[in-house]
């Protein structure tokens, strides 16, 4: 079997970039995974670019792939544009290991970028209005806040200002998650509160002040029981990944001494299934694959980087990957089982909540993230010994849970 490895990572810092354009951003991203890599792009064999907002936003349709990569150096290659809800990232860094593993490259660059931080900010929140079946609306509204029905939200607790729909199902799910396992407010600020402590010791999140459970618990209200710190903001930004076969790894001078494994990496879409079986979720599905493949199982795992669009999702998202038992997750992180020094440090970049969420960035800043912490260099923030590193990103929504979902596993080369 061809071994992948992932010799180059680069990223922008995630915020609100209002001076630069979506392929500034592209551009410095790829220049410092080339960088990392000891590459130029000259030995770039196959780019997958993954952009979801670029066409709603920039009004660059049909070839956003091939513009981004000539614009960053990058031409006379094969490229692919690729979108995937928030998932676009990870699926680009997918079909790169695909395309190392069949022979097509021997290296081969996934670059993600968004710019969604635009002056019409109607405008911005609708591109959040097509991450689900927009022939049913309605229906898949009615679908999915329905898992959280028979918990009022308090007086007060639903913002005035618009925020995505996505928001209002990500409460649904904490309700539902409130009523089965009696999950409380403040085991779900618990992870946020993690999470922006984490982003302190990052130079590229977006947020870098650090925040304890109570002023998580009584910031702005966005829906209950979600408040502003326990959600995702709005960001720009970009990153990239090279990864390359052995033959691959021979041409890049050096880059052998920092390399990481690609143990596996999966992609799934979801099947029709009753709300509380959670073993036929996406998501858990996914990470038994991506276990499989790699030959280890969730104990093996050191560190790992999940989807926390709000801090409800890290819950979810760390029992769909065996962390902890479904429904544990939230006494565990009120532990601090999920913090750095604790059983397993969970989003030590400071997660979709701190770091940032350009949507097509996303998975690959969370790559970017395990890379660092697998090569040692994350300084404040290192997990010491880490050797094993569990990846999880999902996109968009379909019936009752994300429409699809990566899931990587990676080892220290």
């Amino acid at each position: 079997m061809t071994q992948v490895y992932i010799v180059g990572v680069g990223m922008t810092p995630f915020g609100r970039h209002l001076d630069k354009s979506i392929h500034d951003l592209s551009s410095q991203a790829v220049a410092l995974a080339l960088r990392d890599a000891g590459a130029t792009s000259a030995v770039v064999e196959a780019v997958f670019f993954s952009s979801a907002t670029n066409g709603a936003l920039q009004g660059q349709h049909s070839i956003p792939g091939p513009i981004a990569a000539r614009r960053a150096g990058l031409s006379g290659v094969p490229v692919f544009s690729v979108e995937n809800a928030c998932a676009s990232g990870s699926s680009a860094f997918n079909l790169a290991v695909q395309a190392i593993k069949a022979g097509a490259a021997d290296v081969a660059l996934a670059l993600g970028a968004e710019k969604m931080n635009v002056a019409d900010k109607a405008r911005m929140f609708a591109v959040f209005d097509s991450g689900w079946d927009v022939e049913t609306v309605e229906a898949n509204k009615a679908t999915l806040l329905a898992l959280g029905a028979g918990t009022e939200p308090p007086p007060g607790t639903v913002s005035d200002k618009p925020y995505s729909v996505f928001m209002d199902v990500y409460a649904a799910f904490c309700r539902q998650h409130m009523q089965r396992y009696g999950t409380t407010q403040r085991q779900i600020a618990a992870v946020a509160a993690k999470n922006h402590q984490h982003s302190v010791h990052n130079p590229l999140a977006q947020f870098r002040d650090a925040m304890s459970i109570e002023q998580v618990m009584a910031a702005p209200p966005i829906t209950w029981p979600l408040t502003l710190p326990m959600c995702s903001p709005i960001s720009d930004g970009a990153a990239a990944v090279v990864v390359c076969s052995e033959a691959g790894l021979r041409r890049l001078e050096g880059a052998s001494r920092r390399v990481v494994k690609v143990l596996a990496s999966v992609v799934l879409t979801g099947i029709e299934h009753h709300p509380d079986d959670r073993e036929s979720g996406i998501g858990y599905r996914a990470a038994l694959r991506a276990y499989d493949r790699a030959g280890l199982g969730p104990d093996a795992v050191d560190v790992a980087e999940v989807h926390d669009a709000t801090a409800m999702g890290e819950l979810l998202n760390v029992e769909a990957l065996g962390l902890i038992p479904f429904g544990m997750a939230g006494p565990a992180a009120e532990r601090g089982e999920f913090t750095l020094g604790g059983r397993v440090p969970v989003n030590t970049s400071g997660g979709l909540e701190s770091k940032g969420h350009p949507i097509a960035a996303t998975g690959l800043g969370q790559i970017h993230e395990l890379v660092t912490q697998l090569r040692g260099e994350a300084g404040a923030r290192q997990v010491e010994g880490a050797r094993i590193a569990a990846h999880e990103n999902g996109g968009g929504l379909l019936g009752i849970e994300e429409a699809v979902v990566a899931v990587n596993v990676f080892e220290k080369g």
